[in-house]
């Protein structure tokens, strides 16, 4: 797996600390998933992306999520041409193989709902025709907490299709010394990956061995969202549980997790590493959740105690 410690080294160059956020991204490239990171302004998040999208030879682009973007302003419009007396797609930002979605809560449902085809199908619709989206695909979005001003909700259709979802959080005060020193430096990010070294790790991960007893695992913490009354104390406070899209994310995820390792096959703690990066945005809890402070991370700790690991 030498083509994804280059890519991890290169985004270090741009990144002090948040090891948890660059594994995450690496393991959706492979598994050739989507990323939504949440985290308040200013703690790398598009950085990191930017440093991702930098150190592969592949194309990239960026929008910038407002209140007043349009749909077709992601997707793509059919214009009118009074040269050719004839209409013309217009491609949007989505067409390309590195998509950062930026403050993606900072516009409202319809323009977010614009991606969901595109991060589903891997196809965008403009007018009556259909376009396929070049491989690799990957959305990495950011997000504002919820529950700052100016923000819409992503709705659960939407978080669904993000394979892992990261928490960011400040740098200690030794990584935030690094910060600093960082600045004076002039260490460019190279590309030290082509599409088609990609792409192979994307095969390679079908090759990745998985015990019965680990898959018969993963379902078992699925199923734990679904029916809590079955596993654990705290069921009163889940409302909705995760969906299947959650039990092949994470069986997808511990694959890629144990490549990131240099290991051909699946160990549980590959497994644990990840439950909650998986988990914690396809789980909704109910009213009475937050008036107790029960949290999505409080729910999964006691699933993953509760449950057996083989």
């Amino acid at each position: 797996m030498e083509t994804l410690i280059k890519i991890k080294n290169e985004i270090k160059k741009a990144v002090i600390g948040h090891e948890e956020l660059i594994n995450a991204m690496l393991i959706a490239l492979v598994s050739n998933g989507h990323i939504l990171i949440e985290g308040v302004p200013g703690i790398a998040k598009t950085t990191a992306v930017k440093a991702l999208a930098s150190s592969i030879n592949l194309d990239f682009k960026r929008i910038q999520f407002t209140p007043d973007l349009l749909p077709s302003d992601v997707t793509g419009i059919e214009i009118y041409s009074p040269k050719t007396n004839d209409f013309q797609i217009k491609k949007g930002p989505v067409f390309t193989n590195f998509l950062l979605a930026d403050e993606i809560n900072r516009a409202p449902a319809k323009v977010q709902s614009a991606l969901l085809e595109a991060m589903q199908e891997r196809q965008v619709s403009i007018a009556e025709e259909n376009f396929k989206l070049s491989d690799p695909f990957m959305v990495l979005a950011t997000q504002n907490p919820i529950e700052q001003e100016g923000t819409y909700p992503l709705p659960e259709a939407q978080l669904d299709r993000f394979m892992l979802k990261v928490d960011v959080g400040y740098n200690t005060l030794e990584e935030e010394i690094e910060i600093i020193k960082l600045l004076d430096r002039d260490e460019k990010i190279e590309a030290v990956a082509t599409k088609e070294e990609i792409l192979s790790l994307q095969k390679k991960l079908k090759t990745i061995h998985i015990d019965e007893e680990l898959i018969q695992y993963i379902a078992t913490l699925v199923d734990a969202t679904r029916n809590p009354k079955k596993y654990i104390k705290l069921s009163e406070y889940i409302e909705l549980g995760a969906s299947p899209r959650a039990t092949i994310s994470l069986v997808n995820a511990s694959k890629a997790n144990a490549m990131l390792k240099n290991k051909d096959y699946v160990a549980p703690s590959d497994i644990i590493e990840l439950v909650y990066f998986a988990l914690n945005h396809r789980i909704k809890l109910n009213y009475k959740a937050e008036a107790d402070e029960i949290t999505t991370k409080i729910i999964i700790k006691e699933i993953i105690d509760t449950i057996d690991i083989p």
